[in-house]
């Protein structure tokens, strides 16, 4: 007589079991990594700078046309360090780029408020607001120029014109974003139009702004040295010109290296500001892919 073994149940997963999510792979813990831009942007940056170095040195390309990446970063440091470089250059644009936003954001939003708010006014000014934005604003710079003088009431006015209309369409899109309900809460608790603007009206149409303040804030920046470069005395703009009409090539490669980094602190501090405002929107949160 053979002994027979004794089947055991096969056991069966708990709940919890079943409902744990599995184990993230290598992508989505390198998409869901917060510091990833901190690894790959200066590697990035060193690739591009031994490909530079390579290009100049195997073509034997004059140093004329294109210096090599130390020559640039030993003019970029000369400078950087030029207190001339930074009272009379680099403050004068920066003066033109905020006196220009804060136009832009007074009229920008205002506008963007009124035109999100009223329909009918929409319908009235929206087609003048958006003849004025198709007409190529470097055909403009001559004009201002005219009224205004080479100073920096000019360039004032160029930045503003180019960070204009980013904040009115993104303003007048936030106003309109808010939903039906909170507006019959509104009028269920019988706010009134202050209340309304700052209870409801407000916390939706602020990341919109903040939103466009960043395209803004750029959009300023090109226009304030573009006005520089065609009719300045002072500003970055005009002292790439002044490089240029003296053949110091070095040197004009390292102005172009100081407004990349300026326009990059202008931006990065909008969008610093933005995380701070309304660090409750989801736009600022950290994104969690599956």
């Amino acid at each position: 007589m053979t002994a027979t073994k004794e089947r055991r149940p096969a056991s069966t997963p708990s709940t919890d079991e079943l409902l744990r999510p599995p184990p993230p792979t290598w992508s989505q813990r390198l998409r869901n990594n917060r510091w990833l831009s901190f690894y790959t942007s200066p590697l990035l940056i060193a690739l591009f700078l031994v490909a530079w170095k390579i290009y100049v040195e195997v073509t034997d390309l004059s140093r004329f046309v294109l210096p090599p990446p130390e020559a640039v970063f030993k003019a970029f440091a000369a400078q950087i360090t030029d207190p001339f470089v930074w009272q009379t250059h680099i403050w004068t644009t920066f003066y033109e780029v905020m006196m220009g936003l804060a136009l832009a954001i007074v009229l920008g939003v205002g506008l963007g408020l009124m035109i999100g708010k009223s329909p009918l006014f929409d319908r009235i000014v929206r087609p003048f607001i958006v003849g004025t934005q198709v007409v190529p604003k470097v055909a403009l710079v001559p004009l201002f120029i005219l009224w205004l003088g080479f100073g920096p009431s000019s360039k004032v006015v160029i930045a503003a014109l180019l960070a204009f209309f980013p904040l009115l369409i993104n303003t007048s899109f936030g106003v309109r974003s808010v939903p039906g309900s909170m507006h019959d809460l509104m009028t269920t608790l019988k706010a009134s139009r202050w209340e309304r603007f700052w209870r409801a009206d407000l916390p939706y149409t602020m990341p919109f702004i903040l939103a466009g303040m960043e395209l803004a804030v750029v959009q300023a920046t090109i226009g304030a040295i573009v006005g520089e470069y065609l009719g300045g005395d002072q500003g970055l703009g005009r002292y790439a010109v002044n490089l240029q009409n003296n053949l110091q090539v070095d040197k004009l490669f390292g102005a172009i290296l100081i407004m990349a980094l300026f326009g990059f602190t202008l931006y990065s501090i909008v969008t610093g500001a933005r995380r701070l405002l309304i660090p409750w929107h989801e736009s600022v949160q950290p994104r969690r892919r599956p």
